[in-house]
């Protein structure tokens, strides 16, 4: 019987998911919001991009789910919402270089 797959699972699979612009992954990026796990491996998860227009938009989405596959999950699915919208953290802003 295979492992029960966990949060601890789809975050290391996010940490993997580089926003190609800000060189850092999308999971220390804050960007994503909440992993919502279902009983049969699948998930959804809650994600915004740095700005509704973010050009990378699509390609992000199809790395995570494809991060999401290779560790195990099945029908990753997201939930893009731009409310909130995104704000770097003051942590975020420190790893950008922005302070």
């Amino acid at each position: 019987m295979s492992e029960k797959l966990t949060k601890k699972h789809a975050v290391s699979a996010l940490k993997k998911v580089t926003d190609p612009e800000l060189g850092l992954d999308i999971y220390t990026l804050e960007l994503i919001y909440d992993i919502n796990l279902k009983d049969d491996d699948s998930v959804v998860i809650k994600m915004t991009l740095t700005s509704p227009m973010c050009p990378y938009g699509p390609s992000l989405m199809n790395d995570v789910k494809d991060k999401l596959k290779q560790k195990g999950f099945k029908n990753p699915e997201i939930d893009l919402v731009f409310e909130p919208i995104w704000e770097p953290s003051e942590k975020v802003k420190m790893l950008l270089g922005l302070q």
